[in-house]
């Protein structure tokens, strides 16, 4: 395990981050506990700009980068962990979970706001402020854990006005079909927690 942290109070990134990349956020609660949340970082353009991150709606992420300025960015190997933190309510004494690989401290500053449709978002840079890596991967391509990832986004989305239901449930039967074909028991096991989370192949079903 290594850990980073630079004399000015600031670190790199443990990962290179290219084009959007889902993590797991730890932020702290008022309840003095760990609300465990999925959050997309948006890699700069410019090598000099920020990551950035946006909050939709009145979340506790929100809330609590709004109260503490901070959290932990994590990136975590563990498919079910992903599921409970993008589509559930997780809470937890300690912000790194036993999947995350690596984890960075990091400050947030709000520095953008507005709106879709009745939604209200805020965009947030993240500045590393101490990094740790875990364990280093040799680098393997899962296409039943990357379909979980992309099942959650459509899972999310399934009552905001503004997306296509029938379109999303038709995603997430694509993506169910994928991680029966091609992902291992974790995998499988996560995407029954998005069966057990979401009603989506019951209101699937009532469409036809």
């Amino acid at each position: 395990m290594s850990e980073d942290r630079t004399d000015d109070g600031t670190a790199d990134w443990p990962t290179t981050l290219r084009g959007v990349t889902e993590s797991i956020v730890a932020t702290l609660g008022p309840n003095d506990r760990w609300n465990q949340a999925a959050l997309g970082l948006h890699a700069p353009d410019d090598a000099g700009d920020p990551v950035t991150a946006v909050t939709w709606g009145k979340t506790r992420t929100r809330g609590n980068f709004e109260r503490q300025g901070a959290g932990v960015i994590q990136f975590t190997t563990d498919p079910r962990e992903f599921v409970d933190a993008a589509l559930d309510v997780t809470e937890t004494d300690d912000p790194v979970r036993d999947g995350a690989a690596a984890w960075v401290e990091v400050d947030a500053r709000r520095i953008e706001s507005g709106t879709e449709g009745d939604t209200e978002w805020v965009r947030w840079a993240l500045t590393p402020t101490s990094s740790t890596v875990r364990e280093r991967l040799v680098p393997t391509i899962n296409r039943g854990f990357y379909a979980v990832v992309d099942a959650t986004v459509a899972a999310s989305r399934l009552d905001v006005p503004t997306y296509d239901t029938a379109a999303l449930l038709d995603r997430l039967a694509y993506f169910a079909e994928t991680v029966e074909r091609c992902g291992g028991p974790a995998e499988r096991e996560a995407f029954a927690r998005v069966d057990d989370l979401t009603d989506w192949r019951a209101r699937r079903n009532e469409s036809f």
